[in-house]
């Protein structure tokens, strides 16, 4: 079993679908996968909430989501609908999400 997180930083909604199909895909064949929404794919929080994007549900259903950056969030003027969303906020690396602790847990790294 892999430990795999996929750092998603694209603001493109096709182009993020792609790292949910993957986490889907690798978590339903036995790998322990997390996503955290950074960068610019903060603000597809809450289009992916109005619309129940199914990728994006059954990923949150499942708990691969390990959370969302609390100052792109801000940045990005979405933060009180990701804090609506109910999913974590993440600020351990001055005010970003950051990866030192998935490292250090021997998750591998996936950015797109």
């Amino acid at each position: 079993m892999k430990k795999i997180l996929f750092y998603g930083m694209t603001g493109e909604k096709m182009c993020f679908n792609h790292i949910l199909l993957n986490a889907l895909d690798l978590h339903e064949a036995g790998n322990e996968v997390k996503i955290i929404f950074e960068g610019a794919s903060v603000k597809l929080v809450p289009v992916f909430e109005e619309e129940k994007f199914p990728t994006y549900m059954k990923a949150k259903e499942k708990g691969l989501i390990a959370g969302v950056c609390k100052a792109c969030s801000v940045m990005m003027k979405v933060d009180t609908a990701v804090v609506e969303s109910g999913l974590p906020i993440l600020s351990d690396m001055n005010g970003h999400a950051g990866i030192r602790k998935f490292l250090d847990e021997g998750y591998e790294i996936i950015s797109m």
